[in-house]
C-alpha cells in the first residue's frame, strides 16, 4: 500500500458507544445501515484494518463535545493518533459554551496532542458559526495555522437545520476572516448551490462530501468539483456512519479524470490540513 495515492478522509470519528451519548445520531445510523456501529467499539487496530480494505491511508478523527458533556475527548482522540500516527490525524473540539477554557483547550489539543484542525458542529449547540462564542476560536486557529471545519447543510440527526445554511452565517465568517482556512462538511444540501458560491467566492472555503455517498452526490457538486472547483473539494466519509469501502467503490463510478479524483481524494486534504 503506498498511502500517498490513497483516501485521506476529511471527517471520521471512532466507532462505538453513540446511542446513549448522542441519541440524535440514532436514527441517522439506522436509516444508513450502520445501526451495529452505534453500540459496538472499534479499537485503533480495527479501525485501520476497515481502513485497508477501503483504501484509505488517513483518517482525520474528530473528537465530540455536546452541551453538558464530552462525547469523545482530545485525549481519546490522542490513544488513536499515538498508535498509529502515519494513519490518524486529530481535529480537536471544545466546549462552546466556555469560551476562555475553550481556546485554552483547543491550544493544549494542538500544542500538546498534535491535533491538526478544530471542528464544531453547530446543530449540537444550535448555534451558527457567526456566533460571538466561535470568534475566539476563529483568532486561534489562526494564531496555530490550523482549518476550522464545521457542518453544512440540513441535519440528519432529528434536530433543527437553520444553523447549517451557509449563507449567511458562514459567508458572514469568511468575511470577517480571510485568514481562516474553513472546511464545510455535508456538502450544504438543500443548499448545495450556496455552498458551491461561497467557495467561489471564498479563497479560504473548502466543502467536504461527508455523511453522503458518492453515488448521491448532487450534480451540481460533481460539476463543480470537476471544473472550476477542483481544487476546493476534499473526500469525506462520515465513518462510522458510512461504510469507507461503500464510499470508495462508489468513488471508481463517479469517472473523475485522474487528475481531479487525485486532488479530490488527497492532493486537496493534503494542502488545507497541512499534513
Amino acid at each position: 500500500m503506498n498511502p500517498v495515492n490513497l483516501a485521506i478522509d476529511a471527517w471520521a470519528q471512532p466507532a462505538g458507544a453513540y446511542r446513549e451519548s448522542m441519541p440524535e445520531v440514532v436514527r441517522l445510523f439506522e436509516k444508513s445501515g450502520s445501526a451495529e456501529l452505534l453500540d459496538r467499539r472499534l479499537t485503533p487496530e480495527e479501525t485501520v484494518a476497515e481502513m485497508d480494505q477501503a483504501g484509505v491511508a488517513t483518517l482525520l478523527l474528530s473528537a465530540w463535545c455536546r452541551p453538558g458533556r464530552w462525547v469523545c475527548s482530545n485525549d481519546e482522540i490522542a490513544v488513536f493518533t499515538r498508535a498509529f500516527p502515519e494513519r490518524f490525524v486529530g481535529v480537536a473540539t471544545v466546549d462552546l459554551s466556555k469560551p476562555l477554557a475553550a481556546v485554552r483547550e483547543l491550544e493544549r489539543a494542538v500544542t500538546e496532542l498534535g491535533c491538526k484542525a478544530l471542528r464544531i458542529v453547530p446543530w449540537l449547540w444550535q448555534l451558527p458559526p457567526n456566533h460571538r462564542w466561535y470568534y475566539p476560536l476563529y483568532v486561534k486557529c489562526i494564531e496555530l495555522d490550523i482549518p476550522f471545519c464545521t457542518q453544512v447543510g440540513h441535519t440528519g440527526p432529528l434536530m433543527p437545520s437553520e444553523t447549517g445554511r451557509p449563507v449567511p452565517y458562514l459567508d458572514e465568517v469568511a468575511l470577517d476572516f480571510p485568514e481562516l482556512r474553513i472546511v464545510a462538511g455535508h456538502i450544504g444540501h438543500p443548499w448545495t448551490d450556496e455552498m458551491i458560491g461561497l467557495a467561489w467566492k471564498h479563497d479560504n472555503i473548502h466543502i467536504d462530501t461527508s455523511a453522503y455517498l458518492p453515488r448521491y452526490y448532487p450534480p451540481q457538486l460533481l460539476q463543480f468539483m470537476g471544473s472550476y472547483g477542483q481544487d476546493k473539494v476534499l473526500f469525506g466519509s462520515n465513518f462510522p456512519q458510512l461504510s469507507l469501502s461503500r464510499c470508495m467503490a462508489q468513488v471508481d463510478e463517479l469517472g473523475l479524470s485522474e487528475a481531479v479524483r487525485d486532488k479530490f481524494l488527497h492532493g486537496n486534504a493534503r494542502r488545507v490540513f497541512k499534513l
